[in-house]
C-alpha cells in the first residue's frame, strides 16, 4: 500500500438495482464523526469498511446485509478503479474514523432478487443506532444531486460506470 493510500479507509459502495433499473438509496439518520451529512443531502447508497482479510465482494455483501437486510442479490459488476473522497474538516470529539482523511471505495453493482419485505434499513449492531431511517428506489442519474456534495464526484463516476444497469432487466 502506498503512503497516500494509507490516508484513506478501505471501503466498498453498493449500487443495488431493482428489476426496473432503479437503485436502492437510504436516508442517513445523522453524522458519523467526520462522515457528515447536510440538510437536503441525507440520501446515499449502502457503503462500509472492508475488514482485514476480507474480499471486496464479501465486504459488499456483509455491508449490504448489515445496513439493509438484503441478501438476495446477484453480482453484476465491480468497478476496476477505486474512487476516493475526503471528509470535510472535522472538529468534533475523537472518532474511530478520525485516523483517515477520507475513504477509498470500490463500487459493486448487484441486482436485487428478493421481495421488498426483505429490505430493513432500521437494523443496527448491538449497542449501535440504525444508520438509516428510510429507503426508496431512485433513478441512478438523480443520485449526485441527493448526496452530500463531497461525495458528488464519486457518485457521478458510479453513474457513468453502472449506467448499463439503470434500465429494466
Amino acid at each position: 500500500m502506498r503512503a497516500a493510500d494509507a490516508a484513506y479507509r478501505p471501503n466498498v459502495g453498493i449500487a443495488l438495482f431493482d428489476a426496473r433499473g432503479r437503485v436502492l438509496i437510504a436516508r442517513r439518520t445523522g453524522d458519523d464523526g467526520p462522515e457528515v451529512i447536510a440538510p437536503g443531502y441525507e440520501w446515499q447508497m449502502p457503503q462500509g469498511g472492508v475488514d482485514d482479510g476480507e474480499t471486496i465482494e464479501a465486504a459488499a455483501r456483509r455491508e449490504l446485509a448489515e445496513e439493509t437486510g438484503v441478501s438476495s442479490a446477484a453480482l453484476l459488476a465491480i468497478m476496476q478503479d477505486s474512487l476516493t473522497y475526503d471528509w470535510p474538516p472535522y472538529c468534533g470529539p475523537p472518532h474511530r474514523l478520525g485516523r483517515w482523511t477520507g475513504q477509498r471505495q470500490t463500487w459493486l453493482a448487484f441486482r436485487f432478487l428478493g421481495e421488498e419485505t426483505e429490505i430493513d434499513v432500521g437494523r443496527a449492531a448491538p449497542g449501535e443506532h440504525p444508520e438509516f431511517n428510510a429507503w426508496r428506489w431512485e433513478r441512478l442519474d438523480r443520485l449526485p444531486a441527493l448526496v452530500v456534495p463531497y461525495k458528488g464526484d464519486v457518485y457521478r463516476a458510479v453513474c457513468r460506470a453502472f449506467s448499463a444497469f439503470a434500465r429494466p432487466a
